[in-house]
């Protein structure tokens, strides 16, 4: 049964993607906004968040959303990766427009990364280290200002569950060069989307919205110490039976 609704999922998404992108595409060909444009991505990628509600058995909770700050104070958000349901899920919650950092080699795929390519988002080249760093920072900082919210996978790679990846100091190092503060944000989703899985499983997904941490003064390391820490203390109580094993360790 968890194959036959991850199958009707993906066609869900394949049908949806392509239209919504041609749309997209078709609005930056006519100098639509970067906000309309995102309004267009934002759509489709509440219809995969819909279609994994009502296909995939898959629904989410929001724990914090009072931590958010007004939609005009530029963040950081600093996001725990266990799959690609936060990626599609941020957007559909969050109350500013979002900027992701991801690898540049999403935009050649067909359709969807052809339309996040027309999008303000800050796509790097992960060979190139430190000057990908600072196209992040520089094209980072003209987001922010521009009351965009920058979004960042710490680990860099979706992590299984019960475990933590090595956080790089990138998204602290961000904000501190833009004098915005961050955002810790847990979420469980390899509960139902496990890491790199084709087949999904119903239930619930809760996302943890941290408090606002200032980076006024902070080092970087110190800083993503901090978030790392907030984090994975709050994994574990999101999903105690993936830390099981490692609580009982003597």
């Amino acid at each position: 049964m968890a194959l036959l609704r991850s199958l009707l999922h993906m066609l869900w998404m394949l049908l949806t993607v392509i239209p919504c992108a041609l749309v997209l595409l078709g609005a930056a060909g006519l100098r639509f906004s970067g906000p309309r444009l995102y309004r267009i991505a934002a759509f489709w990628l509440g219809l995969a968040i819909s279609g994994a509600k009502y296909i995939l058995g898959i629904r989410y909770v929001v724990e914090g959303s009072e931590n958010l700050p007004a939609t005009d104070q530029p963040v950081v958000l600093l996001v725990k990766h266990q799959s690609t349901y936060e990626t599609f899920l941020m957007p559909v919650i969050m109350p500013s427009d979002l900027a992701y950092v991801f690898k540049r080699e999403l935009l050649y795929v067909p359709f969807f990364g052809w339309a996040i390519g027309r999008l303000d988002m800050v796509h790097i080249d992960r060979k190139l280290k430190s000057q990908a760093f600072n196209k992040v920072v520089q094209q980072g900082r003209e987001l922010l200002s521009r009351g965009i919210w920058v979004i960042m996978f710490p680990e860099g790679t979706r992590i299984p569950r019960g475990q933590a990846g090595k956080y790089k100091s990138g998204g602290a190092r961000l904000a501190i060069e833009a004098g915005v503060p961050v955002i810790p944000v847990a979420v469980n989703s390899g509960v139902c989307w496990p890491r790199k899985a084709f087949v999904k499983y119903p239930g619930t997904v809760t996302v943890s919205i941290g408090p606002v941490i200032s980076s006024q003064g902070r080092q970087s390391d110190e800083l993503m110490a901090e978030v790392q820490q907030w984090i994975e203390t709050e994994m574990h109580r999101l999903d105690p039976t993936a830390y099981a094993q490692d609580m009982n360790r003597p």
